[in-house]
């Protein structure tokens, strides 16, 4: 019989899900280094960045490396977004190859770049493709189907409409980010809609928007009623909050260790010279966290290579 502390938080399909604070999605962020570790941390699922259905129709191989995960990392959900609802359920069925536990379509991304051609939260203004999407995924897989969306837009806050339409199609969870498509990452997310849309499904949902303090994530628990919520900027930097920690608790010798592996690992993931040119906005925000004065923080960045900065890295910190 399980202790209580094993009982899952709640369940996504047949897939168990434990813990409560889970990184989000993030383009450009949560690759495998970043999110593995999170998961090492606490993070309670993985989810990958999101991936355009016409490039894992038409390049699969090339795109392999975004859908990398480690058997620690479960439940894994590799997320894809596009318009075209076939080509979107032909990429989901050349994904399910890859044994993820749960495939995620993007309602939500803002970028005009996705949002142009009606893809991510452009989506959202077509409740009925909505619905015929996940009618067809849900019987094309195997394996649960989830969907991220936002408020909608401005002039289209459907948010409530869509997550009917996902529920009755098959969705078996929601991660809410509770801004418009104007918004972007800016301004304050509506908690209310959140606990609107928990109170209006059976599936579960999960919230994300301001979650940035340990203390957030029991917040916005008690405020909508959602079982675990979504982490995304205030991470970047800041992998402790899957812990439970604050920021300012963690000591300097925690957060060296942190850099010197999530370079390593960026190194190993990427080669030597990419690895390092992207990890630099990473280092960046370590760098501010720990409120490494700007000249200094400049001086490190501007490092020629991973070799150099963490030297010199080694040398301040060991000197404060």
């Amino acid at each position: 019989m399980d202790s209580p502390l094993s009982f899952p938080t709640f369940h996504i399909g047949r897939i168990l899900v434990h813990g409560d604070a889970i990184l989000a999605p993030m383009d450009g962020f949560s690759d495998w280094p970043f999110r593995s570790l999170c998961r090492s941390l606490g993070s309670a699922m993985s989810y990958t960045e999101f991936i355009k259905a016409e490039y894992l129709v038409r390049a699969f191989k090339r795109m392999a490396p975004r859908m990398r995960f480690d058997e620690s990392e479960r439940p894994v959900a590799i997320q894809i977004y596009g318009e075209d609802v076939e080509e979107v359920v032909r990429a989901a069925l050349l994904v399910r190859t890859k044994d993820p536990d749960i495939i995620d379509v993007n309602l939500g991304c803002p970028a005009k770049s996705v949002v142009h051609y009606g893809a991510g939260v452009g989506m959202m203004r077509t409740p009925l493709k909505v619905a015929r999407l996940f009618r067809k995924l849900t019987a094309a897989l195997d394996v649960p189907v989830t969907a991220k969306i936002r408020l909608g837009w401005q002039d289209c806050r459907n948010y409530l409409l869509i997550a009917r339409i996902l529920e009755e199609n098959g969705a078996a969870a929601i991660a809410f980010h509770a801004r418009t498509k104007e918004q972007g990452y800016g301004g304050e997310a509506d908690w209310d809609a959140i606990a609107e849309v928990r109170q209006a499904l059976r599936i579960p949902v999960i919230g994300n928007g301001d979650v940035k303090t340990p203390g957030d994530v029991e917040r916005m628990k008690a405020h909508t009623g959602c079982p675990a919520v979504m982490i995304g900027r205030a991470a970047v930097g800041n992998p402790w909050i899957f812990s439970g920690l604050e920021r300012e608790s963690v000591p300097v010798e925690s957060v060296r260790r942190m850099v010197h592996e999530h370079l390593r690992r960026n190194l190993e993931f990427y080669g030597q010279e990419k690895g390092w040119i992207i990890f630099r906005k990473h280092a960046m925000q370590y760098l501010k966290l720990q409120k490494t004065p700007r000249p200094i923080r400049v001086r490190l960045i501007q490092s020629a290579n991973a070799q150099e900065f963490l030297s010199l890295l080694d040398e301040i910190w060991t000197e404060e």
